[in-house]
């Protein structure tokens, strides 16, 4: 063994506590820390020679970590970032340190406890035993995985496997939305079926839901022909929601794959006031759920959901005689595009565990708490104006006279120059905008003034 190793392998337990002490250090700091990144120190060419822990880590704190965001900390409210609960870092850590490869469950209890996970995550979200599911790395991956089953679905209906004999063999394919997010578009690039497939449908007056009767619409226009429906629960830009129920009473005249995009959206389902907005969400056919969002657990960690099993292992079993079939129970490689897969359901179990339904909805509650405090107070602000209502976790608004795209961006710019909270820009309803994403668990009322503060002195 290469002695530096040696020794590395000799003080493990050190090493570690090392680690820990560090982590926490760093954690402790996050108040204090910018949100945005600083550029990182110069270094040099890969040595021949190791220079062991200590010193890499040395080398990692004098280069590496002062660039590093706070973006696990409470002001950080660009995309829709949350953080990661003590518990759920804890499970993340012992993922890497038991190093199980949640594929099959012929050497470990690991891909029960990833069941077990999924089977508590679809209760949280109200699907019940319906659905299915499997960690994946992401929404983007959760939808490429819905709409490959969706692709699959299609094929069923004409008589062929797209899995098994190309997507050629589908032909023209209609995927319907209103407010489709980009993840939709990669995915259905990756999934042969082009980004060209999908056909915009209106949506409401000054809404990003979709008009379901614009919708009925469109399936009409297709004279019988299956379909896929792309829904949302919880746009990007103002987290407005499809009527999942209305969408899917259209099935009785029309034929579809009913996917929904709820990303962060579904955990509206944790609030007796909010579950109203998700109503119906258990009548999709597949379903994408981002947890490094509002379940506070480490990137990169999502789920999908299906009614169709069977039809996912139709398109992710991997043949081979090491690995065995598909069974009533199916492995995880076959039903994700990794065969390889690190236990991420580890840290969510921990965070479930640990805390429980009732603390989890604390923390959706009191995101969306923090958000409208923020609108009420962009509300009162003569320079700045809301673009739309807090409906639940996300503040779209933008200056009050000539939103410019380059004003915008000056005015993202001098908020992030501030350190004190990050936002990101969009674009909503033709205006350049920015908005604000509430769902790191840290989030309180104090964290929410501040970051107004820095907003309100970036405009002076």
């Amino acid at each position: 063994m290469d002695p530096v190793l040696a020794a590395d392998l000799a003080a493990l337990p050190d090493l570690l506590e090392t680690t820990g002490r560090f982590a926490a250090h760093a954690l402790g700091g996050l108040d204090a820390r910018p949100v945005v990144s600083r550029p990182p120190v110069p270094g040099g060419e890969l040595p021949d020679s190791g220079v062991g822990f200590d010193r890499a880590l040395a080398e990692f704190a004098r280069r590496w970590e002062p660039g590093f965001s706070g973006s696990a900390g409470p002001r950080y409210l660009g995309f829709v970032t949350g953080g990661a609960t003590p518990a759920s870092l804890a499970g993340d850590w012992l993922a890497s340190a038991f190093d199980q490869n949640a594929t099959t469950g012929v050497d470990s209890a690991a891909a029960e406890l990833e069941r077990e996970t999924v089977r508590w995550l679809a209760g949280l979200f109200g699907l019940g035993d319906t659905h299915t599911g499997a960690f994946v790395t992401g929404a983007t991956m959760s939808n490429f995985v819905g709409l490959a089953l969706a692709r699959e679905w299609l094929g069923e209906r004409a008589g062929v496997s797209v899995a098994q004999s190309g997507v050629a063999a589908l032909g023209p394919v209609a995927v319907l939305s209103g407010a489709p997010h980009s993840s939709t578009y990669k995915a259905l690039a990756m999934l042969g079926l082009g980004r060209d497939s999908l056909r915009p449908v209106p949506t409401l007056p000054g809404r990003e839901a979709v008009d379901p009767d614009a919708l009925a619409s469109a399936l009409a226009a297709l004279d019988g022909r299956p379909a896929v429906v792309v829904a949302n629960a919880g746009t990007v830009n103002t987290v407005d929601f499809d009527d999942l129920r209305a969408i899917a009473a259209l099935r009785e005249r029309y034929p579809f794959w009913l996917h929904v995009d709820a990303a962060f959206g579904a955990f509206a389902a944790l609030s007796p006031e909010l579950a109203h907005l998700v109503a119906g969400l258990a009548e999709a056919d597949s379903v994408c759920v981002d947890l490094h969002k509002w379940l506070n657990v480490p990137y990169d960690s999502a789920v999908q959901f299906t009614r169709r099993r069977d039809l996912q292992v139709k398109v992710f079993q991997n043949a081979a005689a090491y690995l065995g079939l598909p069974s009533a129970e199916p492995d995880f490689l076959h039903l994700t595009p990794e065969n390889s897969r690190r236990l991420r359901a580890l840290a969510a179990w921990f965070s479930l565990t640990a805390y429980g339904r009732a603390g989890h909805r604390e923390i959706v509650e009191r995101c969306v708490a923090s958000a409208r405090r923020l609108g009420d107070h962009i509300a009162r602000t003569p320079a700045l104006r809301l673009l739309a209502p807090v409906r639940l976790n996300v503040v779209c608004f933008t200056l009050a006279e000539e939103p410019t795209a380059q004003r915008v961006a000056q005015l993202c710019g001098r908020i992030a120059a501030t350190g004190d909270t990050f936002l990101t820009p969009t674009v909503y309803n033709g205006q350049h905008a920015l908005r604000a994403a509430f769902s790191n668990w840290r989030t309180g009322e104090a964290d929410v003034d501040r970051a107004f503060a820095a907003i309100a002195s970036a405009c002076a």
